[in-house]
């Protein structure tokens, strides 16, 4: 069968994102199609000279109860449903005089942007969750065969470029419009169910059996094609969220160098996770989604220079990121040093031009790469054989409140200091973690081992390979000491303070340790597992 395309003669416009809605249905009302809309909508075309005819008139029935029942009436949804090609629908719409509805043109109450907005109430999120909107939407797009819609401003020039070529738009445009429609409805019910999930929702946090829905839908829209995955012989792609603020990765850009792969990214990720942790200027390198160096400043070339200096070996082809404008002191600090990929929230214009200029084979990107660019709450997706786990994203930081010490000897102002700067990092390393730490350069890392003695013996093999001294540092363990035999290791190495979370049947055990060293114990209470 050919195309048949529809004739536009009524088009019903109600938009709350009022985004070049005056010039489209002035183009609209220039070709002779009539225009019936609501409330604002209406008021704003009418004042900017557009012939506009009000719901209202049509279904005989004022809008009531403040707005939310405007168009949930016969004489709209029957004009939007009518099969064109069924003389019985022709012969309804006939005898009861109802104006049929070739275009519908909605965009929703903007439910996303309300509920990302710091201090919003459940009253105020309830009161942007759009009844009539989506109705019509579904409708239109479900009568796409006689009925166009649209969802979107961007979908404006498209639809103005047909219907000023032949009066009509075709089935394939209709059809294309109606699968825009009907993502965008799932999208917006998605949000939904999700903010009504969310602890910001409700008073009490619901039971966890409910904090998950029964069905996860994802909607995301590919954003790079990748050279390959893991390896070279499996093909891989990066995706991103069809709604809502990009943050993440999401919302890098890239400034100079090759295109990315799949492991950059995964590096790139972990990267990231570790500048959001800190205020101050910061620098961190990561190498196989491990951060082995990682170093506060009083600017972010000296950080990078501490950050360096806590792996020299392992920096190579390995990520680096700044939290700060990345300026020349950063640039100098990597002289001579390949790296994947490299990171600010922004690049001093020379510290660009020079690594432009010096390293042909880094990809440098600009992010966000503060914690307020994230939007809320988090949860996190891993693929598994056969599944999808998600979990919320670890971004709890250290309570103080619920800091215990436990050993006879409680840390200096400094050790706290280190220990905080030690946690913060031990979070983002593999597990079994163990990092060694001063107040502002990570000295050892131990990742990824199978027991947690021989990662206290790795970070102290790894921070004296470099040169760097053990004596006068902190330790950070991800989870308790199950045995007194990690501890004694960086304590022998000249550890002076530890922090971990306890919960060990052993920990009587390992805080003795602690005191016959002369170590201050800290407990969290909170464990950070990364596996």
């Amino acid at each position: 069968m050919g195309d048949r395309p529809v004739k536009v003669r009524r088009a019903l416009v109600s938009v709350h994102d009022k985004t070049g809605v005056i010039e489209f249905a002035r183009a609209l009302g220039g070709l002779g199609i009539e225009i019936v809309s609501t409330g604002g909508t209406a008021k704003l075309l009418r004042d900017a000279g557009v012939a506009v005819r009000d719901v209202a008139d049509v279904t005989g029935f004022p809008e009531m109860l403040d707005g939310r029942v405007k168009t949930l009436h016969p004489m709209i949804h029957a004009g939007i449903l009518a099969r064109r090609d069924v003389p019985g629908h022709l012969e309804a719409l006939d005898k009861h005089g109802i104006p049929p509805i070739d275009l519908v043109v909605v965009l929703l109450y903007p439910f996303e942007t309300t509920v990302a907005r710091p201090g919003v109430t459940l009253d105020e999120a309830i009161e942007q969750i759009d009844v009539g909107g989506p109705t019509m939407i579904r409708a239109a797009a479900k009568n796409h065969a006689s009925v166009g819609v649209v969802t979107d401003p961007s979908q404006y020039p498209g639809v103005l470029d047909e219907l000023r070529r032949s009066g009509a738009l075709s089935d394939a445009t209709r059809y294309r419009l109606a699968q825009d429609a009907f993502r965008r409805t799932a999208q917006y019910d998605a949000a939904i169910a999700s903010y009504l999930r969310s602890p910001q929702a409700t008073v009490t946090p619901p039971a966890a059996p409910e904090a998950w829905p029964p069905r996860l839908r994802i909607d995301a829209e590919r954003a790079l094609g990748l050279r390959y995955g893991e390896n070279p012989h499996q093909a891989a792609a990066f995706y991103t969220p069809l709604d809502g603020p990009r943050h993440g990765l999401g919302a890098m850009r890239q400034l100079h160098g090759p295109p990315l792969g799949y492991n950059n990214l995964l590096d790139f990720s972990a990267a990231l996770a570790v500048v959001l942790e800190f205020d101050e200027p910061a620098a961190v390198v990561v190498k196989h989604t491990n951060p082995c160096g990682v170093a506060l400043g009083a600017t972010v070339g000296e950080a990078m220079a501490l950050a360096k200096a806590s792996d020299p070996v392992s920096i190579y082809g390995g990520i680096v990121g700044v939290n700060r404008a990345l300026d020349m002191g950063v640039v100098e600090a990597l002289a001579g040093i390949f790296v994947e990929i490299l990171f600010a929230p922004t690049f001093a214009p020379d510290a660009l031009a020079a690594l432009r200029r010096t390293k042909k084979k880094c990809r440098v990107f600009e992010v966000p790469c503060d914690r307020a660019s994230l939007p809320g709450p988090l949860t996190e997706y891993r693929s598994v054989l056969g599944g999808l786990l998600a979990q919320q994203a670890d971004l709890t930081d250290l309570d103080t409140a619920a800091r215990r010490t436990v050993s006879k000897r409680g840390p200096t102002t400094a050790e706290l200091d280190a220990l905080r700067f030690a946690w913060r990092v031990a979070k983002h390393v593999k597990s079994n973690a163990i990092v060694l730490a001063t107040g502002r350069q990570v000295v050892g890392v131990g990742a990824g081992q199978m027991n947690r003695v021989d990662s206290a013996r790795l970070a102290v093999m790894r921070a004296r390979e470099v040169g760097l001294e053990t004596a006068g540092t902190v330790c950070a363990s991800d989870a308790f000491f199950p045995f007194r035999d990690g501890l004694d290791v960086v304590a022998k190495a000249g550890a002076t303070a530890v922090i971990h979370p306890g919960g060990s049947l052993r920990d009587a055990e390992v805080v003795a340790a602690a005191d016959e060293h002369g170590m201050a114990m800290v407990l969290t209470g909170i464990r950070h597992f990364r596996h």
